[in-house]
């Protein structure tokens, strides 16, 4: 099969850090590659791939601010779709603006919603909605005006993730510092669980993190240790009790609550969006609906089997699950949907 991916351009390929939508357009499309299939990835220049690379942006506009990300997406897109009649399908991990270009060609384009940043990008999928081939990532984040191709869970590379079989010492925040995420709330249950806390992620907010984070980050109770790349990461999770997830929001997916499974550290977590459909209740952590339910199943941590975890990962979360659904789904759609006529 010929597979053109369009990846985001805000970050390299794979990301050095922050970066779940790049990631995953990265652990696809080196799965595809292994699998034999020819595959040309639209991603930026330096990233780092075994696929045919098309980069027109030297970086990720988000790691070089002097490039003009509208300029720099829509020459990347174009790229794209000048090139459509090479692959028998293109994979869009780049949200909705592709798809603006999709009825121009004959190849299909699978598009996979990684999550609404807003209800008013939703007309651009409503309008594509009959050609779309829509992947939502969860079913929880299904928008009830789109038909769906499939759903398809994220999948990661589990070997790159260390399994602990110990409970370390200390809880864990791993993610973007803003208030949809909840890190005072996980300061709050690390707090009065009696448990230091470490916290790890990129600061989207900073108004959020100047006056409600930063004033209780001590350096004894509650660490802050900025971003952290892959390696970095993984000691992070397989070290600690468990990865505290007190959301405010219905978040799509939840990339580190399964990289934290894979290393057998369960996940105390808010039971918004896609959390009930990762996480089995009493088995890979807790759902629990407030601060105090949170502090309590701190308490109950040691309950749990990591093992257990690192299975579920290993099953239900691994890169290869992944690949083959949407290779299937690849195969499914080229199978029942005849090229279009171009436009």
């Amino acid at each position: 099969m010929r597979i053109g991916v369009i990846a985001s351009i805000a970050h390299r390929l794979p990301p050095r850090g922050y970066g779940p939508w790049e990631q995953i357009a990265s652990t696809l499309t080196e799965g595809f590659v292994a699998r034999g299939h020819d595959v040309t990835l639209f991603a930026t220049a330096d990233s780092l791939t075994t696929a045919n690379l098309h980069g027109t942006a030297p970086t990720g506009y988000e790691e070089d601010r002097e490039q003009d990300a509208k300029v720099a997406e829509a020459l990347h897109i174009a790229a794209a779709f000048e090139r459509a009649p090479e692959f028998d399908v293109l994979a869009n991990h780049f949200d909705f603006l592709p798809l603006t270009y999709s009825r121009l060609v004959r190849t299909p384009v699978v598009t996979t919603i990684h999550g609404f940043s807003s209800e008013r990008i939703v007309p651009v999928f409503r309008a594509y909605d009959d050609i779309g081939h829509f992947v939502s990532i969860s079913d929880a984040d299904r928008h009830p005006d789109l038909h769906y191709a499939a759903t398809i869970h994220h999948g990661i590379d589990t070997t790159q993730f260390t399994f602990s079989p110990t409970v370390g010492a200390y809880l864990l925040f791993l993610g973007r510092i803003h208030p949809d995420k909840g890190t005072d709330l996980a300061i709050e249950i690390a707090r009065l669980a009696g448990m230091p806390l470490i916290i790890a992620g990129i600061v989207q907010d900073e108004a959020y993190y100047r006056d409600v984070v930063s004033p209780l980050i001590d350096g004894v109770r509650v660490t802050y240790v900025g971003p952290v790349g892959p390696a970095e990461r993984d000691v992070l999770l397989g070290g600690a009790a468990a990865l505290l997830h007190p959301i405010r929001f219905a978040e799509p997916f939840g990339l580190s609550v399964v990289e934290s499974l894979a290393t057998g550290t369960p996940v105390i977590a808010y039971p918004l969006g896609s959390m009930p459909e990762l996480l089995e209740d009493g088995a890979t952590g807790f759902l629990v609906d407030d601060v105090d339910a949170a502090v309590q199943s701190v308490a109950k941590i040691s309950e749990i089997d990591r093992a257990h975890c690192r299975a579920v990962a290993e099953t239900r979360f691994s890169a290869d699950r992944m690949i083959d659904d949407y290779l299937g789904l690849f195969a499914r759609i080229l199978d029942e949907s005849p090229a279009r006529p171009s436009a």
